[in-house]
């Protein structure tokens, strides 16, 4: 074996967890698709007989390089026109993403995120996520194990403090069903009945025609914005369902044209969040 086929494998061995923590960072799919070639690009540069510990190596450049990245990309977000949303990722064949377990990958807790600054965010995915170790951590994040407490603990406060208890796996999965059959029936009533009393629908678009550019907020209101689409929007639809971020999400299609995707989160037995991707660059994974 060569030393470039050793690199390979090495990097390809790890690459789940790579990708995991720079999903979890970047809440793209396709972002951190890319980025993982930049980690590649570095790791055949780097002097690899001085590298002890080639998944530290990776873990740290994949997180710093991320770090960048999440800076870079908050300002080109503030250029999109109306609602970001996380760009969903197939959990069907991984439901972790490379993590011990499946935290900070639901579209409720990448929400959250999006609240944390860069450094918080990655002491909390390392650390929630993965594991970490909070002395390795301040390795990575080149601080000191007290600041990378600290950091942690506020991650978990700014996420704890506004998330709710999410519905098991298979009852989303039922709200999501109900919603679908009432959306496309046009049946208000039965909508509202769904819905929390803070419930939100938010479209992610960037600009597309017919797609609301703020959220609609309430029972009431949201029922209403769904009954007064379903006399066109439905028609020819077909459905399928896909594992995303570890919940269900309806694939949709007309014509065979792919055209989108609907989610719902949801707390106590209640649907508090409907969120609608048809940005359809963001949505590769699940189209």
């Amino acid at each position: 074996m060569t030393d470039l086929d050793e690199a390979t494998a090495v990097f390809q061995g790890l690459r789940p967890r790579l990708f995991g923590i720079a999903y979890r960072m970047l809440s793209s799919a396709s972002e951190a698709e890319d980025l993982l070639q930049e980690v590649w690009l570095r790791w055949q540069a780097t002097d690899r007989s001085q590298v002890k510990n080639p998944g530290a190596f990776l873990a740290t450049t994949t997180t710093r390089l991320a770090i960048n990245e999440l800076q870079s990309a908050r300002v080109r977000r503030e250029t999109y026109i109306g609602p970001w949303l996380p760009e969903p990722v197939d959990t069907s064949a991984d439901p972790y993403l490379g993590a011990e377990r499946g935290e900070a990958l639901e579209f409720a807790a990448l929400l959250l995120m999006e609240k944390l600054t860069p450094n918080e965010r990655a002491a909390y995915v390392l650390r929630e996520a993965f594991d970490y170790p909070y002395g390795q951590i301040a390795d990575i994040l080149q601080s000191t194990e007290p600041a990378v407490r600290q950091l942690v603990s506020r991650a978990r406060k700014h996420v704890a403090g506004d998330r709710r208890t999410p519905v098991a796996a298979d009852e989303q999965k039922e709200l999501l069903t109900r919603f679908i059959a009432a959306a496309r029936s046009g049946d208000m009533a039965g909508l509202e009945a769904l819905f929390a009393a803070d419930v939100q629908s938010v479209s992610d678009g960037n600009g597309a025609i017919r797609v609301a550019r703020t959220p609609v907020v309430g029972p009431e209101r949201v029922a209403k914005f769904f009954t007064a689409i379903s006399g066109w929007y439905w028609d020819g639809v077909e459905i399928s369902w896909a594992s995303a971020n570890g919940g269900t999400a309806a694939v949709m299609r007309k014509n065979g044209e792919f055209i989108g995707v609907i989610t719902v989160t949801g707390s106590e037995s209640r649907i508090d969040r409907v969120l609608w991707m048809v940005v359809p660059e963001k949505l590769a994974q699940l189209s």
